[in-house]
């Protein structure tokens, strides 16, 4: 069996390394203890890299990595891959956006409350000078304060709903969201950037790029409030930092809280001189919880790519990021796997592939036919497939794609089938996504299902006859193979199809041995 080589080019938690060690078709490397110019040398047997902050994704590093077709930064910032000069080599980019949220939500609360406390000084003060001295340290509280989120995303909703726990006024300004997303938590929402200026608190959660650099500067501090409170706990470089040490120094900014620094190491920043900030050297993600999270995710987007089954969080899409709702971007990462899964179970060449778009998401069928062609060309050819390339290679080859969106017709709002055609044969599986983004195959040739697309499964058809299950369970347990899930699906005809999710890999003989059951139609082994 052919391995797929995963790098790990910066330290992530032991349990995203566990994850990499137990694939048996993934050949993983721990590079990252080596000096980065060593990481040069052997990074062209990567297939997919994990990367974090330490290293540079720059054109010495690119020009190395001759191999690689994906990367994974574990963390929400790209800011040191060049995303252009790996576009431009086919490589697809993915970053872990949410898994250190409630880290940095917490941190942001952190600071906002140990700014109107003055909470590190009370403490020093006491513990380190020994000076009990109550009424040097009066604060301000949180209640009836006005705050202003800049930015309502992942984290800034999340500082949104625990400020009103607080029970301040909170008003919110960010052009890409629906209003309706802050006002539907009692948030008040403006698109008059001067609303915010007004507010006793203000935090910022932003990208870092052009239109968000020193966003913050000498004019806008000039229109705040004396005495206002500033935190930044996303990107160094949002606040003007030049204009933010003169307002603290005026006492205009009456404190700030500060984990991200323009430049870091930040161990020589003017902001560390003065006595009315508190600050922390970029603990955003800083949480067992968060680091766990962010390890296994990028581990799992990491196994996802180098598989070709799909790439979730990809930042270099061929597709408008903004312009593709969150729910559509649920859908196109489950037609990919749709299409791996088509590919898997219909073995063969390819002749034609039809992607259906039922319902609202039929508005998005270009791209669907996309991820569905990456999915199931990547599974057929065994090439570089990626988004770029996918329908071009399926002309090449005289592959037929086709596309259809079609309004609402059955039990779902919204769906997505894919028809693929082989010389073996025909094989069309149907899925959706319910609340919260839980994807679920729901029919496969005409069988009614309900299936995660994830692991390893077992396709069995047969004749629906009495001891079918009995003796499919038996043989996987003469060979110690356990049954995680069982989907049954039936047809009026007589026929039906188990889906089986199994937790060991299944060898070739324990598949010969369920296929000469003599209710036995078929039998097709895939994994997700």
């Amino acid at each position: 069996m052919q391995k797929h080589v995963i790098m790990v080019c910066d330290h992530i938690h032991e349990s995203g390394l566990k994850m990499l060690e137990s694939q048996p078709d993934i050949e993983y490397i721990n590079a990252a203890d080596l000096p980065k110019d060593e990481l040069l040398k052997v990074i062209g047997k990567a297939d997919v890299a994990i990367t974090r902050s330490s290293t540079e994704v720059n054109e010495a590093f690119l020009q190395a990595a001759t191999n690689l077709k994906a990367l994974v930064r574990a963390g929400v910032g790209v800011d040191n891959v060049d995303i252009e000069g790996c576009s431009k080599r086919g490589i697809i980019v993915m970053n872990v956006p949410t898994a250190n949220t409630i880290a940095a939500v917490e941190l942001t609360m952190a600071h906002m409350l140990s700014c109107m406390r003055a909470f590190p000084y009370a403490h020093n003060h006491l513990k380190l000078e020994r000076v009990w001295k109550r009424e040097k340290w009066y604060g301000y509280e949180l209640k009836d304060k006005k705050l202003g989120i800049i930015g309502f995303g992942n984290i800034g909703s999340r500082v949104g709903i625990r400020a009103k726990a607080f029970e301040m006024d909170v008003v919110t300004y960010d052009p890409y969201i629906e209003p309706s997303k802050a006002t539907d938590l009692g948030v008040e929402y403006t698109t008059n950037f001067d609303d915010i200026l007004a507010c006793d608190v203000i935090t910022i959660h932003t990208p870092k790029n052009h239109e968000t650099i020193g966003m913050i500067g000498k004019e806008e501090i000039a229109k705040m409030k004396e005495g206002v409170v500033l935190i930044n706990c996303a990107r160094g470089g949002l606040y003007d930092e030049e204009a933010l040490v003169e307002g603290l120094k005026s006492g205009k900014i009456r404190f700030a809280g500060i984990d991200v620094f323009t430049k870091e190491p930040a161990t020589d920043n003017p902001l560390l001189d003065l006595d009315n900030v508190t600050v922390t050297p970029h603990l955003g993600a800083n949480t067992y919880e968060s680091q766990y999270k962010i390890a296994t995710q990028a581990a799992q987007q990491a196994l996802d790519a180098a598989r070709g089954i799909s790439y979730p969080n990809a930042l270099n899409l061929p597709i408008r990021e903004n312009e593709i709702p969150e729910y559509a971007k649920a859908y196109l990462e489950l037609v990919q796997k749709i299409g791996f899964l088509a590919a898997q179970a219909n073995k063969g060449a390819i002749k034609s592939l039809r992607i259906v778009g039922e319902g609202e998401i039929g508005e998005y069928i270009d791209s669907l036919a996309t991820f569905a062609a990456v999915g199931a060309l990547k599974e057929a050819l065994g090439e570089n497939i990626n988004y770029v390339n996918a329908e071009f290679v399926a002309k090449e080859r005289g592959i037929d794609i086709q596309k259809e969106a079609v309004p609402s017709k059955g039990a779902f709002k919204n769906k997505v089938t894919v028809r693929l055609t082989t010389d073996n044969g025909v094989v069309e599986i149907g899925g959706t996504i319910f609340n919260d983004n839980v994807q679920r195959i729901v029919e496969i040739n005409g069988f009614a299902l309900d299936v995660e697309p994830k692991g390893r499964m077992i396709l069995f058809k047969n004749t629906d006859v009495p001891g079918v299950i009995g003796d499919v369970g038996r043989i996987l347990a003469e060979h110690q193979v356990n049954i995680a899930d069982f989907r049954l699906g039936r047809d009026k005809s007589g026929m039906a199809l188990a889906v089986i999710i199994v937790d060991n890999d299944v060898s070739e003989e324990v598949l010969e041995e369920l296929d000469a059951l003599e209710a036995s139609v078929y039998v097709k082994y895939v994994i997700l």
